[in-house]
């Protein structure tokens, strides 16, 4: 197969200038340089990069009028990707990340140019010491990031999609706003017949975080795991998958406050409409049961 027009999309909100020149400086380093990159300013204006910087290919920036989410601004990316029609895959990457090898997109291009069903690549995500976290790991329990293979998951942080899937499939789901979208999209990928790769040798390098940082993350967390559950699992696992979250919150969490804002959002999932029911096959529950991450947990 031909070598995939790439591009890179970046989403920011504008408070990371410094961390999103760095990523973009990074991007320019590549040995293969991207077709496209498009940055999009989640409710907020955006400097002029192309002219500071000198990035490679063309440089489109969007500025949206409100922030709609990590979801909602990477489909803004590829909506406007699509208007241009000439990009075959998209690297989507955190703005404060960093691409440390400066071969990531030719290899990148090499694993879809091999791989006709392709539709996800996951990249590793490691802060500045080399470590990463277990969340990290797209797999059950503590498993080695330096292994890679097919998986059922990835990492919003740092990936790359293939266009002709989001096509097939549909895009972010925006109302998520953040939270659980990566698997939304990975259970309907997969449930498509699309390959997911986790591909450890493509390297982001990423602060180390935790996602409670947010203020807003324990209630997002609960609503969107119901919605997930409502729009993508067949109806005998809905109460299966829920209840073993529950149970789990339970044992993990040790804050009251965390726990009332928990199951706020997860009556807030209950009541609230989860969007389009897409309800995966059971064939694609048991593919991914075998791949080592059954959808019950």
């Amino acid at each position: 197969m031909e070598p995939p027009r790439i591009a890179v999309a970046v989403v920011t909100m504008g408070n990371r200038p410094a961390e999103v020149d760095a990523l973009l400086e990074s991007v320019a380093k590549q040995d293969v340089p991207p077709a496209r990159i498009v940055i999009v300013g989640n409710g907020c204006p955006l400097p002029e990069f192309a002219r500071r910087l000198s990035l490679p290919g063309e440089v489109t920036a969007v500025e949206l009028d409100e922030n709609l989410g990590c979801p909602g601004g990477r489909n803004a990316a590829i909506a406007r990707l699509r208007e241009f029609g000439d990009v075959d895959v998209v690297v989507e990457l955190d703005d404060d990340g960093l691409l440390v090898d400066a071969d990531v997109l030719r290899r990148v291009g090499e694993l879809y140019a091999a791989d006709e069903r392709l539709g996800i690549v996951g990249f590793r995500i490691a802060d500045e010491r080399g470590e990463t976290q277990q969340r990290h790991v797209p797999r059950i329990g503590r498993s080695d990031p330096l292994r890679g293979g097919y998986v059922t998951g990835f990492l919003g942080g740092g990936h790359a999609l293939r266009m002709a899937m989001l096509d097939e499939i549909g895009d972010w789901p925006a109302a998520f706003f953040f939270a659980h979208e990566e698997t939304d999209l990975a259970w309907r990928a997969a449930d498509a017949g699309w390959r997911i790769l986790y591909a450890p040798e493509l390297l982001l390098q990423h602060p180390k975080t935790s996602p409670a940082r947010h203020a807003v993350y324990y209630r997002v967390n609960a609503r969107n795991r119901v919605w997930l559950a409502r729009r993508r699992l067949p109806f005998a696992l809905v109460p299966v998958h829920l209840g073993v979250w529950v149970l789990l919150t339970l044992a993990r969490n040790r804050s009251a406050s965390g726990l009332r804002a928990w199951f706020a959002g997860f009556a807030e999932g209950v009541r609230e409409p989860a969007g389009e029911r897409r309800a995966m096959r059971w064939r694609t529950v048991w593919r991914l049961t075998r791949l080592g991450r059954p959808p019950v947990i």
